[in-house]
């Protein structure tokens, strides 16, 4: 969507409703640029990513995560073994249930800049 120079207006429709949606959510200019950037950064970021993982189910996330885990010891990598062990391992994780709650996140965050925006007395775009 972002790799040509001049995008067409299925792409600038997009981002447009995009923008829309923050200004009428009450987001400065200044506060709209940041969060559209960021979250097309996370949605494209992810979705490149998820597109180029060698899994997609559960069993495969495992089968992929044994076999990494298989080559080294626990301790030579411990956070990454205890994140497998007690989580990507765990029955019914699927990497991407992730995006919806790391786009939450974001979504979060925004909303507290965006009520720190229209804080009365503060300069807007000083989130």
């Amino acid at each position: 969507m972002e790799s040509r120079a001049s995008p067409g207006p299925a792409t600038l429709a997009h981002h447009d409703a995009v923008l829309g949606c923050l200004r009428h959510a009450g987001f400065s200019i200044e506060l709209t640029a940041h969060a559209a950037s960021l979250l097309h950064s996370c949605t494209y970021g992810f979705a490149l990513q998820e597109a180029s993982l060698p899994f997609s189910t559960h069993e495969e996330t495992a089968d992929v995560t044994q076999q990494i885990l298989d080559q080294f010891a626990p301790q030579q990598y411990p956070h990454l073994a205890e994140m497998a062990a007690q989580h990507i391992l765990q029955g019914g994780y699927e990497y991407g249930g992730e995006f919806e709650i790391g786009l939450d996140l974001i979504l979060d965050a925004l909303e507290r800049a965006a009520e720190s925006d229209r804080t009365p007395g503060r300069p807007a775009g000083t989130a």
